[in-house]
């Protein structure tokens, strides 16, 4: 269903869209816009953990989405261990407007949010295209992450002739939209990111709050970040990560293949796999069995993160008790 069939629904027609998702009502944080220097301004939600020094994990959303919306059902668990850190990609919601979208420049803004907020190496969780940006912040800024946790994710796109043909055309589509009338089409882009939403609604509906969410990112830009996705292989490198990784695994999913998601983990040395029994909206529309299941992947990361923080700082005592030994 498009988004502009959506917006033209009845709301008879959308009360049975709420329903038939089941969406659950969470308590939708504030956020605040965030302007991330030389780089530009988006949607950013900052929670804070338990305590001041609480590990810190980084969510990105999921292509056609909003921060807010891949992660709310999330947020009430997670913040319960963690400092929790949501904003808005390149071209979705109110996130940054460029002339082009890129998945490397996504990214980089993560590193330029980690670098702003001054968090200490946390966690980079992603879901479908999330998990593609996250990748990519490992391969691009190693040394800014302390783990990953991969969900409804593959190393690489353009399997088959069927999805080539498909991210082919994404991608001569917007080339020809770019050619025709660029100006016009960022004009509207930026219109759509300037529209601060109405946080009052997802405290009386949220499923109304969702479905506006969701029409908050223009099918063009979708488009875009499909054609970009579609270049995506991280398969040459992906044997190389040295940072802890889970890969949340939806094996229910018909968009990306439970075997594909599979494969990535397979590659990833000491990668866990966890496995949630969702679809490729899992996160939202079947949150009652994604939710466990990706906390409970975040925790194994953290504390691989703080096993392999013991052992450094052992071995750190170890080094120097060596060189004032006496001879």
């Amino acid at each position: 269903m498009t988004k502009d069939l959506i917006a033209g629904l009845g709301s008879k027609a959308r009360r049975k869209i709420r329903d038939a998702a089941h969406i659950p009502y969470v308590e939708i944080p504030e956020g605040r816009w965030f302007d991330i220097p030389r780089r530009g301004r988006t949607w950013l939600t900052d929670i804070p953990g338990p305590t001041p020094d609480a590990p810190a994990i980084v969510l990105l959303h999921a292509v056609g989405c909003t921060g807010m919306l891949t992660w709310f059902t999330c947020i009430e668990q997670l913040r319960q261990r963690y400092r929790v850190v949501i904003f808005d990609q390149r071209w979705h919601g109110r996130g940054i407007i460029s002339e082009h979208f890129s998945i490397h420049d996504c990214a980089d803004d993560v590193a330029a949010v980690i670098q702003e907020l001054e968090l200490d190496k946390p966690i980079i969780a992603g879901y479908s295209m999330g998990s593609i940006i996250a990748q990519r912040v490992w391969r691009q800024h190693p040394d800014w992450i302390g783990g990953l946790v991969l969900g409804a994710t593959t190393g690489h796109f353009r399997n088959n002739l069927q999805e080539r043909f498909f991210h082919a055309s994404m991608e001569l589509g917007g080339g020809a939209m770019r050619a025709l009338s660029k100006a016009k089409v960022l004009d509207q882009a930026g219109r759509t990111a300037m529209k601060v939403l109405d946080l009052g609604k997802a405290q009386g509906d949220i499923s109304e709050w969702a479905i506006d969410e969701w029409r908050s990112t223009s099918p063009w830009a979708i488009g875009q970040a499909v054609a970009s996705l579609g270049r995506h292989h991280s398969t040459p490198w992906l044997n190389r990560i040295d940072v802890p990784v889970a890969v949340v695994v939806t094996t229910k999913d018909k968009v990306i293949p439970t075997s594909r998601q599979l494969d990535l983990a397979g590659r990833i040395p000491g990668a866990t796999i966890h496995e949630a029994h969702t679809g490729h909206a899992g996160c939202v529309m079947e949150s009652e069995r994604f939710v466990p299941v990706f906390v409970e992947a975040v925790n194994v990361t953290q504390a691989r993160i703080n096993d392999q923080k013991r052992k450094q700082v052992v071995k750190k005592k170890s080094v120097a008790k060596q060189k004032v030994r006496p001879a």
